[in-house]
């Protein structure tokens, strides 16, 4: 019988999609791959999820290999806005407050800078928790896991108890591994019909 339900934050409870975020902003596929390269695709980046640089110093890096090239106003645009893209997925929260009515524990597990955990713990979607684990705290990242084994013992949960939701397939599948029910989340609509299977009804 399940009574946790563990989210990822990026692509399932807020809306993180930095394809869909260069496109909109250049519309130039080079300048989107290369930007992608050296921001979202970079060590920097991964070093920020893992909390071992500061936001200040990964960007220095970053636009330093921007100058190299040449894309220093494509990436300056890229750092100075790309946290618009992290709105709130309602229905997800919809979803969420329901299983929090049923009586379900929710809990967080999420690759994540520092900076913008510091931003979504303000949001009032965010008490619906029960606990969890950021990577930057933990210096650990999906899929590696160890994250997953820190969470389950921090919060007391049960490996068979308990369902993680992420919209990478690597992650769902490490939870897997480790005998926690993995949904790989893609919209809130097969989300349900995933927890439905689960024996979960949520509408």
């Amino acid at each position: 019988m399940y009574k946790n339900i563990i989210f990822d934050f990026g692509g399932v409870v807020v809306n993180f999609n930095p394809r869909d975020f260069l496109m909109d902003h250049f519309m130039n596929r080079r300048a989107e791959e290369e930007t992608y390269d050296i921001v979202f695709g970079s060590q920097e980046w991964q070093d920020l999820d893992r909390g071992i640089i500061t936001r200040e110093e990964a960007n220095k890096i970053m636009l330093e290999k921007a100058a190299h090239a040449n894309r220093v106003f494509e990436v300056q645009t890229c750092l100075d806005e790309w946290f618009t893209m992290l709105e709130t997925n309602k229905t997800t929260v919809q979803i969420m407050r329901k299983l929090k009515a049923a009586g379900y524990r929710l809990y967080y597990l999420t690759n994540i800078p520092t900076d913008v955990m510091d931003e979504l713990r303000q949001r009032e979607w965010f008490s619906l928790f029960d606990g969890g684990i950021a990577s930057c705290d933990v210096h650990l990242c999906k899929p590696e896991p160890e994250i997953f084994t820190t969470l389950m013992q921090t919060c007391h949960l049960a490996y068979d108890e308990s369902i993680f939701v992420d919209d990478n397939k690597a992650n769902a599948q490490a939870a897997y591994n480790l005998g926690i029910t993995g949904i790989l989340y893609k919209n809130p609509k097969s989300f349900t019909r995933a927890l439905g299977a689960c024996g979960i009804e949520v509408e």
